[in-house]
């Protein structure tokens, strides 16, 4: 694949598959207070045809059922099928959709493939090559397998068509004991730009969550489908749930209140003042790379309590939300491991967060040792409810923060601190505090 996938994301395969839904919007507490006064502004909008989940973190996956009848709309297909399975995609604006057929061939005791009519022609066989690959995910008592990959389709907006990358994730229906037979699909496109309101700048991107190829959203709908992300701490992420507005509705940022006008198909828009009020969105705290991280005191799964980073005077200390159903974090766990066993010596630390369930905290220990994660380890056993989860604003894990433990400063996060890139950033961390 093309992107990476966070824990979250396999987590979240299978609730979807079974019918649970997953939806971001932003939250506040504090009243609101006025309309807003001055102008809103979209600067240097910019079509991104893909990265959207590596840059946002995380998706809102979609259905398409699947059917062994071929629809009329597919003229030709590629040789050698044997086994077909189809879904219909209909993308763009709602008044004139276009076609995007997906078909599966899952032949007995042979790979998986995949086409997707790109170009809505009824043409199976001109279309780009699609990626497919097969992943595993562990489940209870052994491991869940399926295909993931990616494809470029065209988007027929009024406008004008764009390419837009689509991702798919078939589990199939056996697997999930299901009567039906679906694929699970989601955006990899969005826009991002800057929004400048009352005179101050955000990083912003607006997003088509369900994949409809049409940025107005619906009507009428608890959630529209579309929303707007601001990146109203300036740490250079987005957090999904409290730097979220959904375009068909009013927002309050520092108690003034906007809306979105004049939303067009392919997501070019205006704001204005509203006179409606809407709760003030809470700004997250930011952690990025440079800002000195808000400091916490917890209690261990040993019930010491610990302050971070306060306790850490001296060294540098990685903080790691972490889970042990979380595949992707144990992908990484032998280099984290490795990491420190060579740095721990000359001042390196770690101080776990696991997102574990409440029952599972008493089998922590033992699953500790096994992987010889000798640091200390907090859990309240509320997943993804889990307060420092909440108060950081994690959504996908492995998500780790490094920190000088003197200065409170973050040295690095994110994809800063994964993979092969840890151990450079702990030797720099390490390097600094000699001189």
């Amino acid at each position: 694949m093309r992107t990476a996938i966070s824990a979250r994301t396999w987590f979240l395969v299978f609730l979807m598959a079974c019918g649970c839904g997953l939806l971001f919007t932003a939250r506040g507490l504090a009243a609101s207070a006025s309309p807003a006064t001055g102008s809103g502004r979209v600067q240097g909008w910019e079509w991104k045809s893909s990265e959207a989940s590596r840059v946002l973190g995380g998706y809102l996956q979609q259905k398409l059922a699947l059917t062994n009848q071929q629809p009329a709309s597919v003229k030709k297909l590629p040789p050698g099928v044997t086994s077909p399975l189809f879904g219909e995609l209909r993308m763009g604006p709602k008044e004139k959709p276009g076609l995007r057929v997906v078909m599966l061939d899952e032949p007995v005791g042979k790979p998986a493939r995949i086409w997707v009519d790109a170009n809505g022609n009824g043409d199976l066989t001109d279309d780009p090559d699609v990626t497919w690959d097969e992943k595993t995910a562990p489940a209870q008592g052994g491991k869940n397998t399926f295909y993931a990959g990616e494809a470029d389709v065209t988007i027929p907006f009024t406008s004008g068509s764009r390419t837009g990358r689509l991702g798919f994730i078939r589990v199939p229906a056996r697997q999930l004991q299901s009567k039906t037979e679906e694929l699970l699909y989601y955006r990899d496109y969005f826009w991002h730009g800057l929004l400048n309101l009352a005179g101050k700048s955000y990083q912003a991107a607006l997003v088509d969550e369900y994949a409809s190829g049409d940025f107005r959203g619906r009507d009428n709908a608890p959630f529209s489908g579309v929303r707007l992300l601001l990146d109203l701490n300036g740490d250079q992420r987005f957090d999904l749930r409290r730097e979220s507005i959904d375009v068909r509705r009013p927002f309050n940022i520092s108690g003034a209140n906007w809306e979105i006008g004049k939303m067009t198909d392919d997501g070019h828009f205006e704001f204005k003042a509203s006179k409606q009020y809407a709760p003030e969105m809470v700004i997250p705290p930011n952690i990025g790379r440079g800002a000195k991280f808000p400091p916490f005191t917890a209690k261990t799964i040993e019930e010491r309590s610990v302050t971070f980073p306060g306790d850490y005077k001296g060294k540098v200390v990685l903080l790691d939300f972490w889970a042990t159903w979380c595949g992707p974090c144990l992908a990484e766990l032998p280099n984290v491991v490795s990491n420190y066993t060579t740095y721990h010596p000359q001042g390196f630390e770690i101080l776990g967060v696991s997102l574990d369930r409440e029952e599972a905290i008493a089998t922590l220990p033992q699953f500790m040792s096994q992987k010889k994660m000798t640091w200390p380890q907090i859990c309240d056993g509320k997943m993804w409810q889990a307060e420092l989860a909440q108060r950081y604003g994690v959504e996908s894990i492995p998500f780790m923060v490094l920190v000088d433990g003197d200065s409170g400063e973050v040295l690095g996060g994110m994809n800063d601190v994964r993979g092969q890139n840890l151990g450079p950033a702990i030797q720099a961390g390490l390097a600094r505090k000699k001189k």
